[in-house]
């Protein structure tokens, strides 16, 4: 029933936007469960105690300087879905006006709020956590946000037969090393955000800046290499069968999950990740893992597409 209310309100989306956000909140939360916030105190204090390790951890690994949020938020899917549609709201805004170039806008608003829809439910049904500021520019850092979704936490530690405590901690390590990076590179939210924006004005004005939206790219691939370092660096124990088995359990996705992470770009994060990683390993082994952390000093310091698959170039051009 609720799936049906679900594609009702999609079927009456209204506004004159190009996509009727209301309707995309409303709808992701029908077709998704929320799953259960059923935490002990135990388990609470569990998250709070990964994260303060977590930044403990990271700091001694590294030179960096960085706040951890002092909101931790254990979310179900609902809050989620509630958190990001504002988010994705405010990233797509320059295309409000492309709605009013339709020929057929009610239909073309109908269509975006179901393409939107799908993809913040599927999000909602798979994201296990999130630090904050990835496209939030002009924040404070101390105002960034930590989130866990803990029904997907525990489905996924579930489904992979691995001990719930041991998952969450590794994916608390992994929240707090991008907040790392963003306290070491105060410049990136606005980097990423300056980039995106530019991609977007250029769609909505009918054309493409492939420039922009391959620097957010590369930048992105740095973010995620450089974090799963900092995760085997500071994590306090091998965690290669966590990798292992989330990437297996990925592969045994069905043929619509495997569609929308192509879609979602989920497939290529991945890509990002182990690419990214393969860079940082072999600047680490070169030069030290504080070499590594130089791409955080400036914008002119993160590396370029080839330097990505050829270290060495990134070496000569930086020489951290």
């Amino acid at each position: 029933m609720t799936i049906y209310r679900g594609v009702r309100r999609v079927a009456t989306a209204s506004g004159e936007g190009f996509v009727d956000w209301d309707a995309v909140a409303e709808a992701a939360m029908a077709a998704t469960p929320p799953g259960h916030l059923d935490l002990d105190e135990a388990a609470r204090e569990g998250y709070a105690s990964d994260v303060r390790d977590a930044r403990e951890r990271v700091r001694e690994v590294t030179t960096h300087e960085f706040v951890v949020p002092d909101t931790i938020e254990i979310q179900d899917r609902h809050h989620w879905i509630e958190a990001n549609v504002d988010t994705f709201q405010r990233v797509l805004s320059p295309l409000e006006d492309l709605a009013d170039e339709s020929l057929v806008p009610g239909l073309a608003r109908k269509t975006n709020t179901g393409s939107m829809t799908v993809m913040l439910s599927f999000l909602g049904r798979n994201v296990l956590g999130q630090y904050d500021p990835l496209l939030l520019a002009d924040t404070p850092q101390e105002s960034h946000g930590l989130y866990f979704v803990h029904p997907n936490i525990v489905a996924v530690a579930d489904s992979l037969d691995v001990e719930r405590p041991r998952f969450r901690r590794w994916i608390a390590f992994h929240e707090v090393t991008h907040a790392a990076e963003f306290g070491a590179a105060p410049w990136l939210a606005d980097h990423l955000a300056e980039r995106m924006e530019r991609g977007i004005d250029a769609v909505a004005e009918g054309g493409i800046d492939r420039s922009a939206f391959a620097e957010v790219q590369t930048a992105m691939t740095a973010v995620e290499g450089y974090a799963e370092l900092l995760m085997d660096e500071a994590f306090e124990e091998p965690a290669t069968d966590l990798r292992e088995k989330l990437e297996a359990r990925r592969q045994e996705t069905g043929p619509v999950g495997r569609l929308l992470r192509r879609l979602l770009g989920i497939g290529l994060k991945r890509e990002q990740y182990e690419r990214g990683r393969q860079f940082f390993e072999t600047v680490a082994e070169e030069r030290g893992l504080a070499a590594a952390g130089a791409v955080w000093r400036s914008p002119d310091h993160l590396p370029s597409d080839a330097e990505l698959s050829d270290p060495a170039l990134w070496l000569r051009r930086v020489d951290p």
